[in-house]
């Protein structure tokens, strides 16, 4: 094990750029790069530091050294990286996986959360209109709603009214559009608010996850309650999340929030694959004009500081207002919008960042 110290003040590196950097360091008897050979694995950035295994064929391989001195210089050619810890071992002797002891849910290829740090940045129309463009560029596509405080996917997918279904023991989830739906509010009353405990939430939300009847699904997007509380920290603790999304507006406060709700996700592992943000700026539905009325460039900065992958920004405009009181999302309801195309492209621009992934 060796470790390296750089100076701080950068941007922060990411999983993405540390995994490109090494796409360039050989394997000298190979002749091929270590990351396609999957040499490289568990790469972990928290803040400037980062660390990774090594995975050798043998632990005598007479190149052993060279290699861990190669990866060591690509890693601190990364903008944002202040210290580089690589084991070296051989195959079947690498660090624990951080997602080994969560339970997979039978069916799905990849769990994609949607989160906020705070309450009121529009989490749950992103949440819906991503799973919805998945769906449209072909993919097999589920929801669960899992926002136990304040669940707005069945108003937001016309759904208020339906009732909870079950076949031999496990739950039926709603389908629109082809896309499987799952939301807590299917076991309420309109109107009525959630006052269960901790524990029983946590039991109720392990039952959508593994009680239910997703069938096969590419992608299965995650609501989750706002801010960095108990009940997102032990949601994503529950089930291998492949990446999550963050949601926020262009103000101050939202974005401070949007560190926090990253730091979480860093804690338990999982890869932030962008942040959106929404309500971005206001366009006028009578001249079009342009209206910042919420600041502007808040969240492009922040992924600059946090070394983070800038989704997009999404407009407040009366149609997507009308769309999603309506129960159809705006990628459905007119495409062609300056906010439908914002969403498809976040969505499109996540799966990009969960195929890279993959391949690690």
């Amino acid at each position: 094990m060796s470790l390296f110290k750089k100076r701080e003040g950068r941007p922060k590196a990411t999983v993405d750029g540390i995994l490109s950097a090494l796409s360039h360091v050989m394997d000298p008897e190979l002749g091929r790069d270590l990351v396609s050979l999957s040499m490289i694995r568990n790469v972990t950035v928290s803040g400037g530091d980062v660390s990774l295994d090594l995975v050798l064929t043998t632990p005598a391989c007479p190149g052993k050294s060279e290699m861990q001195e190669a990866v060591e210089k690509a890693v601190m050619t990364v903008p944002g990286v202040s210290s580089v810890d690589v084991r070296a071992c051989a195959d079947g002797q690498a660090a624990k996986d951080p997602m080994e002891g969560r339970r997979p849910v039978e069916g799905v290829k990849n769990i994609l959360a949607v989160a906020s740090g705070k309450g009121g940045v529009g989490k749950s129309t992103v949440s819906a209109n991503v799973a919805v463009a998945l769906g449209k560029a072909g993919a097999r596509v589920g929801i669960l709603d899992a926002d136990i405080y304040g669940p707005s996917i069945p108003t937001l997918l016309n759904l208020k009214n339906h009732q909870l279904m079950g076949e031999n023991g496990m739950i039926l989830p709603a389908t629109v559009d082809g896309i499987k739906v799952l939301s807590i509010g299917f076991m309420l009353e309109e109107d009525s608010p959630v006052i269960w405990r901790g524990p029983m939430l946590m039991q109720a939300l392990s039952q959508f996850l593994h009680g239910t009847k997703w069938g096969e699904l590419d992608y299965l997007v995650i609501d989750l309650p706002p801010g960095t509380g108990d009940v997102p920290l032990s949601l994503v603790q529950m089930t291998p999340v492949a990446g999550a999304i963050v949601v926020t507006t262009p103000q101050d406060l939202a974005l401070i929030d949007v560190k926090k709700a990253v730091r979480m996700f860093e804690k338990v592992g999982i890869p932030i694959l962008g942040v959106i943000e929404n309500m971005s700026y206001f366009l006028c539905p009578h001249c079009d004009g342009r209206s910042e009325i919420f600041g502007h460039g808040g969240a492009v900065e922040t992924c600059r500081q946090m070394g983070l992958r800038f989704l997009g920004e999404v407009p407040l405009q009366a149609t997507l207002r009308e769309a999603s009181d309506a129960g159809v999302p705006i990628v459905t309801k007119a495409p062609d919008s300056p906010a439908a195309v914002a969403l498809t492209k976040a969505a499109s621009e996540a799966a990009a960042a969960l195929a890279v992934l993959s391949q690690v």
